[in-house]
């Protein structure tokens, strides 16, 4: 009974085997390549109706400060979406760690959607920006980066070892151990960070400053975590 119990284990952990990283389209890869075609479409779509120069920074008052003429202001988002998109995919191509990705292949490539979201609304805004209707980034950004930072920590979560993607410090990479421990408390603090972030909603001039500190904070939180955990485990190697 107890072998029967054991085997029965063993098949369970064994039998899974997670798809490997490849180039197969998926829904949230068509999700991708949607909000790509929506962005291009909608700027294409707006674009007549445009002045000659439009918004393309605020300050944190969130007042503008920065204009662009519209050709140069409405493209740079789109184009900054289609290299990232294609920088995002080659990672796990050219990672010598590449074969970790198929452990949290949907969890990143939902990160590349929910990034992809965030430029989206934002060239949304600068377009509302460019028509008249000025919808205030103190309101916008807490929302979107608040959004992505807690994303961003299920991301951090469920990363395994990699050269590119995650809380990547000499200590991580060294150790499997102090990697796991620092991306588990590194993926709850960045889920703070941003729902933080999204409480600059209501703090007007100070928005911006809760959107950069807590992510600021909870990334050399997250640096100096690893090295004394690295520390703790070279400590206890030599003890033992």
């Amino acid at each position: 009974m107890q072998g029967g119990l054991t085997d029965a284990l063993l098949v369970s952990k064994t039998s899974y085997s997670p798809a490997p990283y490849t180039g197969e389209m998926t829904p949230v890869r068509y999700g991708i390549v949607a909000v790509l075609i929506l962005t291009l479409a909608i700027t294409i779509l707006v674009y007549p109706a445009l002045p000659g120069m439009i918004p393309s920074h605020w300050n944190m008052a969130g007042e503008v400060d920065g204009f662009l003429p519209t050709i140069w202001g409405v493209l740079i988002i789109p184009l900054l979406m289609v290299l990232l998109t294609a920088f995002f995919f080659l990672l796990p191509r050219i990672d010598p760690l590449k074969e970790n990705y198929r452990k949290f292949r949907a969890y990143y490539d939902g990160f590349i959607l929910v990034f992809l979201v965030f430029f989206l609304l934002i060239q949304v805004q600068i377009i509302l920006w460019g028509l008249g209707y000025q919808i205030s980034p103190n309101l916008i950004i807490p929302l979107l980066a608040g959004a992505l930072f807690i994303y961003l920590g299920f991301l951090v979560e469920h990363a395994e070892q990699n050269w590119f993607v995650g809380i990547r410090t000499p200590w991580t990479l060294s150790s499997e151990q102090v990697w796991k421990k620092t991306h588990a408390l590194g993926g709850k603090l960045f889920k703070i960070a941003g729902i933080i972030a999204l409480a600059g909603v209501f703090f007007g001039d100070y928005a911006f400053w809760l959107v950069l500190v807590p992510v600021l904070a909870v990334t050399v939180y997250a640096v100096a975590y690893s090295y004394f955990e690295y520390q703790k485990e070279m400590q206890g190697t030599s003890a033992g």
